[in-house]
C-alpha cells in the first residue's frame, strides 16, 4: 500500500479523523519486520502517540541494533523473536495452524512456517493476539497475502480479497474498487466486491452509494458485459438486503457522478448523481480509471486496501517510507474496528 502526498493538508485531515476513531481503543498491530528502520520508526511514533500497541518481530539483537543506531526507544513497543518465542506458547500456536489447515499442513510443516515472520505474525492475527497486520517494507506482496488467505482466510460472505483506493481532493473523498487484485470479475465477484467496498467508505466515514459501472445505463446498450453488471447489482442487493437502496447498477461514469446526467439517464435511482464509491467491471478499467483521476484529475490516491479478508492485513511498497507505514497502520487499526 502506498500514501501519494500531494495535497497535503486534506490529507492530514483524513488521517486525524482515523487516528480520533483508533486512539483509546488499544488495538495491537503486529509488524514481521521489526528490525527495519521505517518500521520501528513508525511503530515508536504510533506506541507513544496512544494510537495502537505494535508487536515487532524479528531477531531481538538485530532490532535492538536498529533502535540504538537510529535512537529509538523501543519501552513502549512489544518485540518477539519467533525463533525464541516461549515453547509451550509455540506449541499452541502449532496447534492452532495444523487445526486450521484441516489436514492440509502436518505439525512439522507447521513448525517451519512459524519461522517465518509472515507466517508467526499472520497467526498472532489469527488467535487474537494481534488485531491487524503490517507487512511488505521487505517482503513481496505474495509473502504478505499468501499466509493472510491461508490462515485468516476472508470473511463471511466473501470468497475473495480484493483492493480498493481511497481518491481524495479538497472535501471529495471515494472509493475506487477493484483496481489492484482481480483481474477479471464474473457477477459474483463483482457483487461481493460492492459490498467489500461499502465496508471500506464506511471506514473512511464514508456513507455509501454504490455504483456499478459499465459502458451503458439502464439498458442504454446491449452486451453480455452489461449483463453481467446487472446481475452483479442484483446479487450484491440481494447479498447484503441492507444497502440494497444503496447500491445501483449498471450506471455510466457520469450518470453516476454527475447529478443532471444522473436524473437524466437514471431518474428512478438512489445513487445515480450521487455516487461515492464506484464498483469497475475488470481490474484494467479500475486500475486505468483511478491512475485518471490521480495523474489527470488532481486527486490523492491511498492504497491499494486490502479488502475481504475476516481480519486486517496490509500490505506496504518495498519503497514505504517511515511515513507510509505510520499511515498504513492507522488505516490498519481502523479497519479491525469495523
Amino acid at each position: 500500500m502506498f500514501v501519494k502526498n500531494v495535497g497535503g493538508s486534506i490529507l492530514v485531515e483524513l488521517f486525524e479523523q482515523l487516528k480520533q476513531k483508533i486512539s483509546g481503543q488499544n488495538k495491537v498491530i503486529v509488524f514481521p519486520e521489526g528490525e527495519d528502520a521505517r518500521i520501528q520508526g513508525a511503530a515508536v511514533r504510533l506506541a507513544n502517540e496512544g494510537l495502537i500497541k505494535p508487536i515487532l518481530l524479528g531477531n531481538e539483537n538485530a532490532i535492538n541494533a536498529t533502535a540504538t543506531e537510529y535512537h529509538y526507544d523501543l519501552s513502549n513497543v512489544s518485540v518477539i523473536d519467533p525463533l525464541n518465542y516461549d515453547v509451550n506458547a509455540l506449541a499452541k500456536l502449532n496447534a492452532s495452524l495444523v487445526e486450521r489447515r484441516k489436514g492440509k499442513t502436518d505439525a512439522e510443516t507447521a513448525e517451519k512456517w512459524l519461522q517465518d515472520v509472515n507466517y508467526f505474525g499472520t497467526m498472532l492475527v489469527y488467535t487474537g493476539k494481534a488485531d491487524g497486520m503490517v507487512s511488505g517494507a521487505t517482503h513481496p506482496t505474495g509473502d504478505t497475502v499468501r499466509p493472510a488467505l491461508q490462515i485468516i482466510k476472508t470473511a463471511p460472505g466473501s470468497s475473495r480479497i480484493s483492493g480498493a483506493f481511497i481518491m481524495q481532493k479538497g472535501d471529495e473523498r471515494y472509493v475506487f474498487s477493484d483496481a489492484a487484485i482481480n483481474i477479471n470479475v464474473d457477477a459474483s465477484a463483482m457483487a461481493e466486491i460492492a459490498i467489500q467496498s461499502a465496508q471500506t467508505a464506511k471506514v473512511f466515514d464514508i456513507e455509501p452509494k454504490v455504483a456499478m459501472l459499465s459502458f451503458s445505463t439502464k439498458g442504454s446498450a446491449k452486451s453480455p458485459l452489461v449483463d453481467k453488471v446487472v446481475e452483479a447489482t442484483k446479487l450484491a442487493k440481494e447479498m447484503a438486503p441492507e444497502l440494497a437502496n444503496q447500491i445501483d447498477g449498471e450506471l455510466q461514469f457520469d450518470a453516476a457522478f454527475v447529478p443532471s446526467v444522473g436524473i437524466a439517464k437514471a431518474p428512478e435511482s438512489n445513487v445515480a448523481g450521487h455516487a461515492n464509491t464506484f464498483i469497475f467491471p475488470s481490474l484494467e478499467s479500475g486500475n486505468i480509471g483511478y491512475k485518471i483521476a490521480q495523474r489527470l484529475g488532481g486527486y490523492e490516491a491511498i492504497g491499494p486496501i486490502l479488502q475481504g479478508l475476516a481480519k486486517p492485513v496490509s500490505d506496504l511498497s518495498r519503497g514505504a517510507n517511515e511515513e507510509d507505514v505510520y499511515k498504513v497502520a492507522i488505516i490498519t487499526a481502523a479497519q479491525a474496528l469495523s
